[in-house]
C-alpha cells in the first residue's frame, strides 16, 4: 500500500473497538487517545543563553486513555481487572480527498493499546438519557497504523520506540 501520498485526510468516517477481537458494543462514538508528554530535563549550560528543557528519548510520562460508554454494560466490566493488562484495538477507516480531483478514497486506520484501568467512573442514572460510564487506562503499549504503514510504536515495559519504521532506540540498547 504504501504512504498516504498528496491527499488531504478529512475525518474519520466510522471506527470499532474491540476487546479480544471481539467488538465491545457498549463504547460511546468517542474514544480520547492517549496524550504523550516526553519525560525533560532542564539545561543549563556554559556559554548558552538562559535553561532548555531537553526530552529523553523514548521515556514518556503516564499515558491514559479513556474510553467512554453510552450506559453500564457488561463490557465496561471486563476492562476493569487490574491484575491483567487489557489489550483494545481501535479499527477505523479514515476518509481523505485527492486535491486534484476531488474524489474521495478510504484509508484502513489501527490503534492497539495495552494498559490496566486505574479509573472506574460509573455514571448516572437518569431515565431516558446516556448515563455515560467510563474506564481510562494507564497505557504501557501502544501502536498507530495508518494504512497499513507504523508511524509510532511505544512499548515502555519492552524499550521499544518506533517512529515510522525507524527504532529509535536501537543504539541506545546497543550501548547498555
Amino acid at each position: 500500500m504504501g504512504k498516504l501520498g498528496n491527499v488531504i485526510p478529512e475525518l474519520v468516517n466510522a471506527f470499532n473497538v474491540y476487546l479480544k477481537g471481539n467488538k465491545l458494543v457498549g463504547v460511546s462514538g468517542e474514544v480520547e487517545l492517549p496524550e504523550l508528554e516526553a519525560m525533560t530535563e532542564t539545561i543549563e549550560l556554559a556559554g548558552s543563553l538562559g535553561e532548555l528543557e531537553t526530552p529523553a528519548t523514548g521515556h514518556f510520562s503516564s499515558a491514559k486513555m479513556k474510553i467512554p460508554f453510552a450506559v453500564l454494560h457488561e463490557d465496561l466490566f471486563s476492562l476493569i481487572d487490574t491484575t491483567k493488562p487489557v489489550e483494545i484495538t481501535l479499527r477505523g477507516s479514515m476518509q481523505c480527498q485527492d486535491p486534484k480531483t476531488g474524489a474521495t478514497d478510504y484509508y484502513p486506520i489501527k490503534i492497539v493499546v495495552r494498559g490496566k484501568a486505574t479509573t472506574t467512573t460509573l455514571g448516572v442514572l437518569s431515565k431516558g438519557k446516556k448515563g455515560e460510564p467510563e474506564i481510562e487506562l494507564e497505557i504501557s503499549y501502544i501502536k498507530v497504523v495508518i494504512n497499513n504503514i507504523t508511524g509510532l510504536e511505544l512499548d515502555k515495559l519492552n524499550f521499544k520506540y518506533v517512529l515510522n519504521g525507524e527504532d529509535m532506540l536501537a543504539k541506545i540498547r546497543k550501548q547498555i
